[in-house]
C-alpha cells in the first residue's frame, strides 16, 4: 500500500472540522488521516507499506514549464505545521516515508509501484488524485477518496475503462488534449473533455492522432495543429515518473510494530483520545484470537449456543420459543428500578419503512454486567415482548431512540419508558465532532474497539456454520458496549450540568420528532405541477433573453461556459478563479450585477431553476402513498441546538422569492374538516439578547410592546419614534440581527449597500445607545476564552477551540460563535421545550390535533376546525410561558387551509 500523503492530509484538512490541542497547535488533519491510516491497516492488511510527501512547489515539471501549478493557492495556516507533525507521528508509527527535491509525490508513488511489479507484489495506491490512474495495471490498483476522506472507490484496468472509459496509458492523452486547470497545464485551447475522450476513442492516444490529422474535420483540425507542441507538452507534465533513485526499496517497507510508549505519549500531548484507546497494550484483547479459540471449542458448547468470548462478554441466541420466558422474567423486574434495557439492531432502509435484520438486546442491572441475547427474528420478537416496550416502568436505552420509536411503530408496538439514548447525550457533550458512531463512541468512553458488524461477513468460512460464529460475537459486543456506554454518558452529563436538559428536554423531545416524522406532511401534488408548468415557461423566457444578451446560445448551467461568456466574451472584470476556471458563483454574480444586464437575468435563472429542480419537481415523487411527505427531523447537527430537516428540507424553502413562498400553497389540510395553525415566536433572539444582556433600553422597549426597530432607530439615530422613516426601520432592523450574529462593519455594508465607514458608524452609534448589550458581548467572549466554552440559558455547550488557533480569522469565527451560540442556542432550547410541553398536554387532552413540523421558530399544526380552534389559546400560552424571561415572549397565531394562505387567528389579548 503506497498513500499520497500530501492528498490525503489536505483532504482531511478540509473534511475534519478544526481541531486543536490545549496548546493551540492544529490537529485535525493529521487527526483526520491517522483515522483513516487506521481504517486502510484494518480494512486491507498490507505487508507492506509506505507513505509518499510532495517536498517542496518547485519539480523538475516548472523547470520544463514555469507555469505549472501556479495558480495554486498558498497553504492554509492551520495546515501548514500539521505536514511536520504528520512526519513526526508517521516515524514513531516506524512507517516508511518518502519525500525528494524536485519531484512530486506522484513521482514516488509511480516509482514505488513500478518498483513492487517487478518484484512480484501486489500494489494498492491511496490517493485524492485522478493523476494516479495512469499507473494502474495488472499488479497495481487504486483507492481513490471521494467526500473528503470517508468514502473510497477502487479501481483496476476493467474498471476504468467502465467508468470512465479510459484505460490507465490513455490517461496522460486525455490531460495532453483538455489539460488541467487545477495544475495550470495548458492543453489544446477550445478542447474540453467531451471532445478529448471522443477523439481518444477513434484514436487510440495523442501520437496516433497527430499521425492521422487530416481525418479531422473542420476547425477541430485547426486548433489541434496549431496546439500540436502543446498538447505534447501537457502529456509530457501530466506523466508520472517512474523511475526515481529512491533511498529504500519498496521490499524495504515492510509494516512494522510503532514505537508504542513515545506514540502513546505523542497521542496524549495532541489528545488524540480515541486513537491513544485504540493503541494495542500489553495484554491484547484481540478479539480474532478468542474467536479461534472459540472455533475449537466443544461441539456441546456450541450447540448450547453461549460464547465465552472473553472473561466479561457471554451471550446467547435467543429462539423464538424462548420469548414467552423472557417476557415473563423482564415482567417479574419490572417495579425494580435497578434493571435496565439496552436495544441494538440491524437493518436496511428508513427506519419507518425499514427491514430488521437482527437485534442485540442487553438486560440487567445497572451495575452489573447484562445479560446480552442476540435474536435472528426481530418483528417476532419485538411483537411477542410488546408488554415490555409498553411498560413505562421498564426503562430502556437506545443509539437513537427516534429511530427505534419508528421501528417499533412499524411492527404495531408501542414504546415507552425511554431511560437514555446514547446519541442524543453523545452529541450534548460535544455538539460539533460530527463523529457518533458507536464504535467511536465505544473507544472514546470505553476504550473498547468494535470490530465492523459486517466485517465478519466478508471473510471465507465454511458453507456449514455453527449458530454460534463471528458475526453474532460482534453484534452482542455491540449490545454490551451500548449498556455500558450510557451509564458512563449519564455521569459525564450530570459533570457538566447537562444531564437536565438531556433528561427533560432532548430526550423526550426525541419521540415527538419522531411522532411527527411518522405524521408527516399532507401535499397537493396537482399545485406542484402548475407551478412546474409556469416555471417551465418563465425559464424558457429567461433563457432566450439570456441567450440575446450573450448574442450566442451555451449551456447557462456550465460554470465554464458561463465563465468564458462573461469575462472573456463580455469583458467583465474577473472576481476571482477556481482550480477549474473563472468563478461565477453567488458573490461573484451579485458583485457584477450593475455591471451588465445579463447578471441578474442569470442570477434569476439560477434561482428558478434551483426552486423547480428541488421543491416543485424535486418534492413530487417524495409524496408517499398516504398522500403526505415525511421529511426527516434532525435532532443531532447543528453546534447551536437547532432542529434542521432533511429528505426533503422543508426549512429551507426560499420564501424570500415569492415563487418560493407559493410552494407552501402545496402544503395542506388533508380534508376540509381539518385546518393549519402556524404558532411562531417573535423576535425571540433579540428578547433573548434583552434577557442574558439586561440591557435597560432593550427592556424597556419590549415590556412597552414597542416595535424593536424603530426603537432603536430611534436610539441609533437620535429621532423620536414617530418621525422614523421606513429606510432608517430597515436599516436599524440590520444591525439588531446583524449584532446578534457578530456582524462586521464590512457585512453590514454589503447587506445595506453602505459604505464600510457608515456601517461602522452605525454599529458604534447602536453599542453607544445599549451599553448593556456592548458589556454582555465582551464578558461573553472574555469567558469563552478563559474557559473553553459558552453556554445557553438551559446549560448547553458549545466548545469555541477556534479561540485558542493562532490564525485571526479562525479566532474572529471563534468570537462570533461565542456570541451568537447563546442566544441562537437558546432559542433552540425554548421552543424544543415547549415542543415537549404541547405534546404532553395534547396526549393528556386526548387530542385529535397533531404537531407535524419546525421550522426554526414557528410550529405547525394539522387539525379538526373546531379542535384546533379551541386548543389555540392553550397552544400559545405554553409556547410563551414554558421558560420565564425578564421579556415578554409573544407568539403570533396564524391559521388556514395551506401553509400559504394563512391568516391571523389570536390578537395578544384573546391569547
Amino acid at each position: 500500500m503506497i498513500i499520497d500523503g500530501s492528498s490525503l492530509l489536505h483532504r482531511a484538512f478540509y473534511a475534519i472540522p478544526p481541531l486543536s490541542s490545549s496548546s493551540g497547535i492544529p490537529t485535525n488533519a493529521v487527526y483526520g488521516f491517522l483515522n483513516m491510516l487506521e481504517r486502510l491497516k484494518r480494512e486491507y492488511n498490507p505487508a507492506y507499506l509506505a507513505v509518499a510527501l510532495d517536498k517542496s512547489r518547485q519539480t523538475f515539471r516548472n523547470t520544463t514549464y514555469e507555469a505549472y501549478k501556479a495558480n495554486r493557492g498558498a497553504t492554509p495556516d492551520e495546515l501548514r505545521p500539521q505536514f511536520g507533525l504528520l512526519k513526526e507521528v508517521l516515524t514513531l508509527h516506524r512507517i516508511a516515508l518518502f519525500e525528494e527535491e524536485g519531484y512530486e509525490a506522484d513521482d514516488i508513488i509511480g516509482t514505488l509501484s513500478l518498483q513492487a511489479s517487478e518484484n512480484g507484489m501486489q500494489s494498492l495506491i491511496v490517493t485524492g488524485d485522478r493523476d494516479a490512474w495512469q499507473l494502474i495495471s495488472p499488479d497495481v490498483e487504486v483507492l481513490l477518496t471521494r467526500k473528503g476522506i470517508s468514502e473510497i472507490e477502487r479501481y483496476n484496468e476493467e474498471v476504468l475503462l467502465e467508468k470512465i472509459g479510459l484505460r490507465p496509458q490513455q490517461v496522460i492523452d486525455l490531460k495532453g488534449l483538455m489539460g488541467d486547470s487545477s495544475d495550470n497545464i495548458p492543453g489544446v485551447p477550445g478542447v474540453g473533455e467531451k471532445t478529448a475522450m471522443k477523439l481518444l476513442k477513434q484514436f487510440e492516444n495523442l501520437e496516433n492522432l497527430y499521425a492521422h490529422l487530416d481525418e479531422v474535420k473542420g476547425k477541430l483540425q485547426e486548433k489541434l495543429r496549431h496546439n500540436r507542441e502543446q498538447a505534447f507538452l501537457s502529456k509530457e507534465l501530466a506523466t508520472i515518473k517512474v523511475d526515481m533513485e529512491l533511498p529504500l526499496a519498496c521490499s524495504e517497507c515492510a509494516l512494522q510494530e510503532p514505537d508504542l510508549e513515545k506514540l502513546r505519549q505523542k497521542y496524549d500531548e495532541l489528545q488524540f483520545r480515541t486513537l491513544l484507546r485504540s493503541l494495542p497494550t500489553s495484554e491484547s484483547n484481540d478479539a480474532s484470537t478468542t474467536i479461534r479459540e472459540d472455533e475449537k471449542a466443544d461441539d456441546k458448547k456450541t450447540e448450547e449456543c453461549t460464547s465465552k468470548v472473553s472473561k466479561d462478554l457471554e451471550y446467547k441466541i435467543l429462539r423464538e420459543e424462548e420469548y414467552p420466558s423472557l417476557l415473563e422474567e423482564l415482567q417479574k423486574n419490572k417495579d425494580q428500578c435497578s434493571f435496565q434495557g439496552a436495544l441494538w439492531g440491524t437493518w436496511e432502509g428508513p427506519a419507518r419503512h425499514g427491514m430488521l435484520k437482527e437485534l442485540v438486546f442487553a438486560y440487567g442491572q445497572f451495575e452489573a454486567e447484562p445479560t446480552i441475547y442476540v435474536i435472528k427474528e426481530p418483528i417476532a420478537f419485538l411483537k411477542a415482548t410488546a408488554p415490555y416496550w409498553a411498560e413505562e416502568k421498564e426503562e430502556k436505552v437506545f443509539f437513537d431512540a427516534k429511530s427505534y420509536w419508528l421501528l417499533l411503530q412499524e411492527a404495531g408496538v408501542e414504546l415507552k419508558g425511554l431511560r437514555g439514548d446514547a446519541l442524543l447525550a453523545a452529541y450534548l457533550l460535544d455538539p460539533v465532532t460530527n463523529r457518533y458512531t458507536l464504535p467511536d463512541l465505544a473507544e472514546q468512553y470505553l476504550g473498547k474497539k468494535l470490530d465492523h458488524p459486517y466485517e465478519a461477513k466478508q471473510t471465507k468460512e465454511p458453507k456449514e456454520k455453527p449458530d454460534c460464529q463471528k458475526e453474532d460475537l460482534i453484534s452482542a459486543s455491540y449490545g454490551s458496549a451500548l449498556f455500558a456506554l450510557m451509564k458512563v454518558l449519564e455521569k459525564k452529563l450530570q459533570e457538566q450540568e447537562l444531564y437536565t436538559l438531556y433528561k427533560d428536554v432532548e430526550l423526550p423531545l426525541s419521540l415527538v420528532l419522531a411522532a411527527m416524522e411518522r405524521s408527516g406532511f399532507a401535499v397537493d401534488p396537482t399545485v406542484l405541477e402548475e407551478m412546474s408548468k409556469e416555471l417551465g415557461s418563465h425559464l424558457e423566457e429567461l433563457r432566450a433573453t439570456i441567450y440575446d444578451l450573450a448574442e450566442e446560445s451555451f449551456n447557462i448551467n456550465s460554470t465554464q461556459q458561463l465563465g468564458k461568456i462573461l469575462f472573456e466574451k463580455l469583458g467583465l472584470p474577473i472576481i476571482k478563479k477556481t482550480k477549474t476556471g473563472y468563478s461565477t458563483d453567488m458573490e461573484v454574480l451579485e458583485e457584477l450585477a450593475p455591471r451588465h444586464p445579463i447578471i441578474p437575468k442569470v442570477l434569476e435563472y439560477r434561482q428558478l431553476m434551483k426552486l423547480n429542480s428541488t421543491y416543485v419537481e424535486g418534492l413530487l415523487p417524495l409524496i408517499e402513498k398516504d398522500g403526505r411527505i415525511h421529511s426527516t427531523l434532525n435532532q443531532t447537527v447543528t453546534a447551536t441546538g437547532r432542529l434542521s430537516s432533511t429528505e426533503p428540507n422543508l426549512q429551507n424553502i426560499p420564501i424570500r422569492l415569492e415563487q418560493g413562498r407559493t410552494i407552501r400553497k402545496a402544503f395542506v389540510a388533508p380534508t376540509e374538516d381539518k385546518i393549519l395553525l402556524a404558532a411562531d415566536y417573535s423576535q425571540i433572539e433579540l428578547r433573548i439578547l434583552a434577557h442574558l444582556s439586561g440591557d435597560a433600553s432593550f427592556i424597556d422597549a419590549f415590556a412597552k410592546e414597542q416595535d424593536i426597530h424603530s426603537r432603536t432607530a430611534s436610539e441609533v439615530f437620535a429621532v423620536p419614534m414617530e418621525e422614523v422613516t421606513s429606510e432608517m426601520r430597515r436599516r436599524a432592523k440590520a444591525v439588531n440581527f446583524g449584532i446578534v450574529y457578530g456582524i462586521s462593519d464590512f457585512g453590514l455594508s454589503r447587506d445595506l449597500s453602505v459604505t464600510r465607514a457608515e456601517a461602522k458608524k452605525y454599529i458604534e452609534g447602536y453599542f453607544a445607545r445599549y451599553e448593556g448589550v456592548k458589556k454582555y458581548i465582551e464578558k461573553t467572549i472574555a469567558m469563552a476564552r478563559e474557559e473553553g466554552y459558552v453556554t445557553t440559558l438551559l446549560g448547553r455547550r458549545r466548545y469555541l477551540p477556534e479561540l485558542k488557533q493562532r490564525n485571526k480569522m479562525r479566532q474572529a469565527f471563534g468570537e462570533r460563535m461565542a456570541m451568537n451560540t447563546p442566544i441562537q442556542g437558546t432559542a433552540a432550547d425554548i421552543i424544543k421545550a415547549a415542543m415537549v410541553a404541547i405534546d404532553k398536554f395534547l396526549q393528556e387532552e386526548a387530542r385529535e390535533t397533531v404537531m407535524i413540523l419546525q421550522v426554526h421558530d414557528e410550529l405547525i399544526f394539522e387539525g379538526p376546525r373546531k379542535e384546533l380552534t379551541e386548543i389555540a389559546p392553550s397552544i400559545k400560552n405554553i409556547m410563551e410561558k414554558t421558560i420565564e424571561l425578564s421579556v415578554p415572549l409573544v407568539v403570533d397565531m396564524k391559521i388556514g387551509p395551506n401553509w400559504y394562505d394563512l391568516h391571523p387567528y389570536l390578537t395578544k389579548k384573546e391569547g
